[in-house]
């Protein structure tokens, strides 16, 4: 008979092994992406804001030159800054997923077909011209 402390470690293994098959299942259904794939995602839209908002004064700096009215200054600025905004909404980010690595807890992951049947076993067969056969 097992001891109460085998049975309870036993417990905990047979959770942590469940554990572990579920977050793979989630991976293989796309489920869970990866800190560094949405990291990556994230920083391409950023950069692009960035980018966006920073064109901003030298697009504007031609128009603004002349005006001395505060209502036209402040609609030509409005409007640049909700076209900016505009275009940022429509901004779809260059989403790369991270191939597959069993090595780590992270990985993006390509997705797994389950639906493919199992390739059918090889047949050990030699390749190329036969050889010589040796002299004695």
């Amino acid at each position: 008979m097992a001891t109460p402390s085998f049975e309870s470690a036993r417990t905990r293994k047979m959770l942590v092994d469940a554990a572990i098959s579920e977050m793979e299942l989630a991976k293989a259904r796309r489920e869970y992406v990866s800190a560094d794939d949405v990291e990556a995602v994230w920083s391409d839209v950023f950069a692009n804001a960035k980018a966006r908002l920073l064109s901003i004064p030298s697009t504007l700096a031609p128009m603004l030159r002349g005006q001395t009215d505060l209502a036209t200054i402040k609609d030509i600025l409005e409007k640049a800054v909700h076209d900016c905004l505009e275009e940022l909404s429509s901004y779809e980010p260059r989403i790369d997923i991270a191939p597959r690595d069993d090595s780590g807890d992270e990985g993006g992951g390509a997705e797994l077909d389950f639906d493919t049947p199992p390739a059918a076993a090889t047949k050990r067969k030699r390749v190329g011209r036969p050889r010589k056969a040796a002299k004695f």
